[in-house]
């Protein structure tokens, strides 16, 4: 089982790769995009519980609590921290 930290890591690396910088300077990405990428799919075996996790730490930031594929493709997952 791989560690928390280093699969938020991957995601921040994810996000970075994915995204694009707002009007704020902050990388953000739409959960559809992520969830639709294929070397996110290889990853993360749970990407929501990966978003939760980096949410509660404060390294990620979207509306809403669970992320569903489909209806959520269309939510902006922000990074918090570089």
């Amino acid at each position: 089982r791989m560690n928390v930290e280093h699969e938020i890591s991957l995601l921040v690396e994810e996000i970075h790769r994915l995204g694009t910088r707002n009007a704020d300077g902050q990388v953000s990405v739409k959960f559809g995009v992520l969830f639709a990428d294929e070397k996110c799919a290889n990853l993360f075996e749970a990407l929501v519980g990966t978003l939760k996790a980096a949410k509660r730490r404060k390294i990620v930031t979207y509306q809403g609590e669970l992320l569903l594929q489909g209806v959520h493709d269309n939510v902006d997952i922000v990074l918090l921290q570089d």
